[in-house]
């Protein structure tokens, strides 16, 4: 059953909230692995809701080490994420353009919105380009016996498309065509 408030004022919150839980290394080190899923689930479960903020199912005590100002606790403690393990607040990884090979599309799994990558490589220039919806099942190539409404969505996509797929391998509708449709 929806919560009955669900759609209220109460309830509206601007922008999706977020999914990562991080603690202090240390805190996290002491815990168990139940404990962890507690947290974990919880956040996230309070993130799909678009809240910001983790419920007070997921609290967690005695983080903070005793005498520690809130300052201290952010500033000394070295923090990671529970889930994955990974430094909170490091900067995001870089793609390393030289890295890459010019003109091959490759799968992101990792990345929030899209699909794929590729180096984009004509008349001397090079330009990184992401493109795919991340999670959404395209059309793909022909296949025989393929129903009619699969057809629909490519040609749809095509024709919507089309401007930006003419502009060549500089464009992202460009590689969305050529890898996902």
């Amino acid at each position: 059953m929806a919560h009955p408030y669900r759609n209220t004022p109460l309830f509206a919150v601007k922008g999706g909230g977020t999914t990562k839980v991080c603690l202090p290394k240390s805190k996290v080190a002491r815990m168990s692995p139940e404990e962890k899923k507690k947290i974990i689930r919880a956040k996230e479960s309070a993130g799909r809701l678009g809240k910001r903020e983790r419920s007070q199912r997921s609290e967690v005590s005695g983080a903070r080490k005793p005498g520690a100002t809130l300052k201290d606790w952010f500033e000394k403690e070295n923090w990671v994420n529970v889930k994955t393990g990974e430094e909170c607040g490091a900067p995001t990884k870089m793609v390393d353009k030289k890295s890459l090979a010019c003109n091959k599309p490759r799968k992101t799994p990792s990345h929030k919105t899209k699909s794929h990558i590729v180096k984009a490589c004509e008349g001397g220039k090079e330009k990184i380009i992401r493109f795919g919806q991340q999670g959404v099942k395209t059309a793909g190539k022909p296949k025989e016996g393929e129903s009619a409404k699969q057809k629909a969505r490519r040609k749809s996509f095509k024709a919507r498309h089309a401007k930006n797929i003419k502009k060549g391998k500089m464009s992202a509708a460009y590689w969305a065509d050529k890898v996902k449709w």
